[in-house]
């Protein structure tokens, strides 16, 4: 995080935002730029991102960076992604760490080089402790694989009789998922005009507000999430029911 403009603060903001960070590929097409371009240009998005959550007070940053279909992408580009992956955690690290950023990895981690894995263990023990904005990296992650590595735990907890299976609640559902003692989404964002939620954070959406924004993620920056946190702001969420919830 930098030094940036002060932008008025906020109430009523939400806890945690959930971010599908889409169109790196298209920002660096319409420039005539390779792909991986892009996607180096969406690691400045993150830090303009999160200057505003950490001057605004926002508890959770979780970001889809790559999902477990992103595999199935050209060879060339997953190379890409995977050492622009190792060389943001390089040099943002120690920057995360100095404005009390705690950075979580989540997802399928098997699938990463032994060298990327070491990095994330290494940027979450550093972090670890810091107390301001948590910010989640979502790497190799799908939501439904999340949901069903938590039903294999728990079924495995069953059969050792460790719990009764008819006793299975929500709450330990979500203790099982990827999240776990984090905060529900309460709200996503997508950019690149793209409206769909492609496998992302299936379970904690539920109650999530959506707001689809039309800029590429390497142009969305500080004002425009600041807009979109006013988005959030001006709607009323009734998580089912009639009458206006007051937003804690």
């Amino acid at each position: 995080m930098s030094s940036t403009n002060t932008l008025p603060q906020l109430e009523r903001l939400p806890k945690h935002v959930a971010i599908i960070m889409d169109g790196n590929n298209r920002w660096a097409k319409h420039r005539k730029l390779p792909s991986l371009a892009g996607h180096k240009a969406g690691v400045d998005s993150v830090r303009a991102i999160l200057e505003v959550a950490l001057q605004q007070g926002i508890e959770v940053i979780t970001l889809f960076a790559f999902s477990s279909e992103n595999w199935a992408r050209p060879a060339e580009e997953v190379s890409g992604l995977m050492e622009l992956f190792k060389w943001a955690l390089r040099r943002e690290t120690k920057r995360l760490h100095k404005y009390q950023v705690r950075l979580k990895v989540v997802g399928n981690r098997s699938g990463f080089s032994t060298e990327l894995q070491q990095l994330m263990l290494k940027a979450e023990e550093l972090t670890a402790n810091n107390t301001k904005t948590t910010l989640v990296i979502a790497a190799n992650y799908g939501g439904r694989q999340d949901i069903t590595q938590a039903a294999r735990q728990l079924a495995l907890k069953a059969v050792n009789g460790e719990l009764n299976a008819c006793d299975i609640t929500e709450a330990d559902i979500q203790q099982h998922l990827a999240l776990q003692h984090l905060p529900d989404p309460d709200l996503c964002i997508r950019t690149s005009g793209e409206q769909r939620l492609s496998n992302f954070l299936l379970w904690q959406l539920a109650y999530a507000e959506l707001v689809f924004v039309d800029a590429y993620w390497p142009d969305f920056r500080q004002q425009a999430f600041y807009d979109t946190l006013k988005i959030f702001i001006s709607r009323q969420r009734r998580f089912g029911g009639r009458e206006e919830t007051t937003h804690s």
